[in-house]
């Protein structure tokens, strides 16, 4: 269920000077993603491009609208652009948008089927300019914009009749997400957290998991990278969690049917959600 607090942020408005309050002292997302993308590689590509058919269950995008609300290195943009959608990409970073861009001119220079712009989802005013969408896909976007609840309602609201929404929010883990909420304010406060916290961390979230991809075989999901993505969870700040019957009772109560759920079982990590409207 949704608090007093989020029903608050839900009405407040979606002010300039609002919006700089959010995201202050925010995590330098795009900083992150341009380092993603210069070792960024066909495999990877591929890999997004398989995760995004399998979100939606189908083989392609072709004559559907597609929204990528945040989006972030412009990966998913152009998986989905690969697969016949006409897409709009937005992301409230303004280096994430140069991201976005720069990958649009190394694979589909002067496409007018694919827009970029920067905005974001917290902008009433932007979110209705927008349209209506078959796709609206907003991957671990909306816990960091600092009023969760809003976005959610914002992105919702872009969905067409009988369109899907893909999300994913960080699972709550009580005193644990209390704990990464301080983990990344340390982080965000001075260059010397950022060393401290890295330092901390990066042995379990690196060195662990490339152990276990490695025995497994397993690639990484979704075409990404154990650094990068150890990054953005010890930086990423704002920082939202919910349970699974939180977003599940958010969603339904602006009428949209939960067709897949993917948990992360409990642990420190994001539930992935896909949505349509009925």
């Amino acid at each position: 269920m949704t608090t007093e607090t989020d029903r608050s942020s839900d009405r407040a408005t979606g002010s300039a000077a609002g919006l700089a309050a959010v995201h202050e002292r925010r995590f330098a997302f795009g900083r992150n993603w341009t380092r993603f993308l210069a070792g960024l590689d066909d495999t990877q590509i591929d890999a997004a491009e398989a995760s995004l058919r399998e979100a939606i269950s189908a083989r392609d995008l072709i004559r559907k609208r597609f929204l990528d609300a945040g989006s972030g290195s412009g990966l998913f943009s152009l998986a989905a652009r690969r697969l016949g959608a006409d897409v709009v990409s937005f992301d409230f970073d303004q280096q994430s948008v140069e991201c976005t861009s720069a990958l649009k001119q190394r694979y589909r220079p002067d496409d007018s089927a694919w827009s970029v712009g920067r905005g974001s989802v917290l902008d009433d005013d932007y979110i209705r300019s927008l349209g209506l969408f078959d796709v609206v896909y907003c991957w671990g976007v909306l816990h960091h914009t600092g009023r969760m609840y809003r976005a959610m309602a914002n992105v919702a609201s872009k969905v067409g009749p009988k369109g899907v929404l893909v999300v994913a929010i960080y699972n709550d883990q009580a005193w644990i997400s209390r704990y990464w909420t301080a983990v990344k304010r340390i982080y965000n406060a001075s260059p010397l957290g950022r060393i401290i916290a890295i330092a901390v961390h990066a042995p379990y979230l690196v060195a662990a998991r490339w152990i276990v991809r490695t025995a497994s075989g397993r690639p990484l999901p979704r075409g990404m990278s154990l650094w990068h993505d150890m990054i953005d969870w010890v930086g990423g700040y704002p920082f939202e969690v919910a349970k699974p019957e939180q977003i599940f009772q958010a969603m339904r109560d602006r009428g949209f049917v939960l067709e897949r759920l993917k948990t992360c079982g409990g642990r420190m990590g994001c539930n992935e959600f896909v949505f349509r409207r009925e």
